[in-house]
């Protein structure tokens, strides 16, 4: 079977969804967000893009600070309208509780299982998006989404973005096991 080119946009993977929570002049924002990547071990280090336009990016550069939140597919509404209205328009702080943990301009969503707060450590400009590399600064969880302190994904139920077909999906069950399974390959 031959492959074909389908063009220099695509989306084949699924994106991981998050919100994004920023200090927008005095008050919690939020942004729905699914470029989302680890990009170093130790330093704990996360990438996130971000339109340059958006109200967000605006609140990250003023504070250097951020928090990223993953919702639970109970959440799939309320994700996608954060999306949806910007902050220069709409005032989205009392969406969600919200709490701080060091950070002060990096609101934690109570409602999301699993959260992360972020200093930023550096930008790289790009022509539409600046990529933000922020250090984790901490991870909450609530126990109940763990399971022997560590943060459970059966229990989290996060969900991914595809695109270009713009659909929400529920991650699936587990397949094997990483740095194990090939290990059983002799070749």
């Amino acid at each position: 079977m031959e492959k074909i080119n389908i063009g220099s946009q695509g989306f084949a993977l699924p994106m991981p969804m998050a919100i994004l929570g920023t200090q927008h002049e005095g008050c919690p924002n939020y942004m729905a967000l699914a470029w989302v990547t680890r990009v170093n071990f130790s330093p704990p280090l996360i990438g996130i893009a971000v339109n340059n336009g958006h109200a967000s990016h605006e609140a990250i550069m003023e504070t250097g600070e951020f928090s990223i939140n993953f919702p639970s597919t109970e959440m799939v509404k309320v994700t996608d309208y954060v999306g949806l209205v910007s902050a220069r328009k709409t005032d989205k702080s009392d969406l969600f509780g919200h709490f701080y943990g060091k950070l002060q301009s990096a609101p934690l969503i109570n409602e999301c299982p699993l959260s992360l707060e972020c200093k930023l450590h550096k930008t790289v400009e790009m022509p539409t998006n600046t990529f933000f590399i922020g250090e984790i600064i901490g991870t909450w969880c609530e126990e109940r989404f763990m399971t022997e302190g560590v943060p459970d994904i059966s229990k989290i139920k996060p969900f991914v973005l595809t695109m270009p077909d713009s659909r929400f999906w529920e991650v699936g069950r587990c397949i094997g096991h990483a740095w194990r399974d090939g290990k059983a390959l002799k070749l």
